[in-house]
């Protein structure tokens, strides 16, 4: 599992507006690379000098500008200054561990959200924070590391799939949204198969069943953190009348908050499952306990009546009858097994086994 709630912050009374990354330390090279299209043509070109991209700023055509790894604060002040981003975005754009939201800065819209990976191999889940920047015909996408869930986006951008090419760089932005919740499902869809296999736990209750569920509840809090904040972000979208968001657009936003509220329900679900299977294994666990205290209550009971009459023939006094008996250990033998089938059958009536 993955330090999800690894505190992570920068050096405390900096002036705001001061560029410092917070969060994993990078070592890779930055990617930027730059997609402009409109109904007819298409473009991707990589680029190598930030500057380069500032003549997409006003082109008629739609501009996407992807930038993969954040840890380079020159290139992103560099980027910020030529499309006169402000300090406090680029602040927040560095800062990892910000919570989703949007902020309007009349010219472009300041998004804020979290994408999520599963590790196959590791089997856990790999938070990654996304910044989007949307322009009146740009949208600047900001990733810690390269690798994402665009691919959809590119190829439909490419291939000419849909209504893509032929709307504005706001419902670029929705399709890159979108992207990212649906692959909330792919993570939702995990989870469940997760609790589907803790469930198992009553059957066969097992050392290590305890930190999965709680590795399983860690996880689940630090998702609904992540994700429900953006339902306000999403829903000041499609509802505020804003000249960068077009009125068709906002019809799309509309139906990706119904697929936000989804993921927002079974995240609840999942987490009162976890909890639930917390019980479950404490229970399971009481009653393995009970089980074995019960064998054992019927074991000392059977030994006791055996252990009063060997004890009563183990008294070394001088004058006892029986001890002249010629058959007398035969006798006593027979006592012991004849009390301990008359309490067996009289367990076994009361179903105690």
């Amino acid at each position: 599992m993955p330090k999800l709630t690894k505190r992570k912050s920068k050096t405390p009374g900096l002036p705001p507006g001061t560029l410092v990354h917070v969060g994993e330390r990078k070592t890779h090279k930055v990617k930027i690379t730059v997609i402009d299209y409109d109904d007819k043509k298409f473009q991707q070109t990589e680029m190598k000098d930030v500057d380069e991209c500032s003549r997409y700023k006003d082109t008629a055509t739609v501009t996407w500008i992807n930038m993969d790894g954040i840890h380079e604060i020159d290139l992103l002040k560099a980027l910020g200054e030529s499309f006169t981003i402000h300090s406090l975005v680029l602040e927040d754009i560095l800062n990892t561990g910000q919570r989703p939201k949007m902020d309007d800065y009349e010219d472009y819209l300041f998004i804020v959200m979290k994408m999520f990976y599963f590790d196959e191999e590791k089997k856990e889940i790999i938070p990654e924070h996304i910044s989007l920047i949307l322009g009146h015909n740009f949208v600047i996408s900001f990733q810690e590391a390269q690798g994402d869930v665009f691919n959809p986006v590119r190829e439909r951008l490419e291939k000419n799939y849909g209504r893509i090419r032929k709307m504005g760089a706001d419902y670029l932005t929705y399709a890159l949204m979108d992207a990212v919740v649906d692959n909330y499902f792919v993570i939702m869809e995990k989870q469940g198969e997760n609790i589907e296999v803790l469930e198992e736990i009553y059957d066969d209750p097992h050392v290590n069943a305890i930190s999965e569920i709680h590795r399983l509840r860690r996880e689940l809090i630090y998702l609904r953190k992540s994700i429900w904040p953006l339902r306000e972000v999403i829903n000041i979208m499609q509802r505020q009348e804003h000249p960068l968001i077009k009125k068709g657009t906002r019809v799309f936003l509309r139906d990706l908050y119904d697929h936000l509220i989804q993921v927002v329900e079974t995240i609840e679900t999942y987490r009162e499952m976890a909890t639930s299977l917390l019980d479950l294994y404490l229970s399971s666990i009481s009653n393995r306990m009970n089980e074995v205290m019960k064998v054992l209550t019927i074991i000392a009971t059977i030994f006791i009546p055996l252990s009063f009459i060997a004890g009563v023939y183990g008294m070394n006094f001088r004058y006892m009858p029986e001890l002249e008996w010629r058959y007398g250990y035969l006798y006593a033998l027979a006592l012991m097994l004849a009390v301990a089938l008359v309490l067996l059958g009289y367990f076994k009536r009361k179903e105690w086994f």
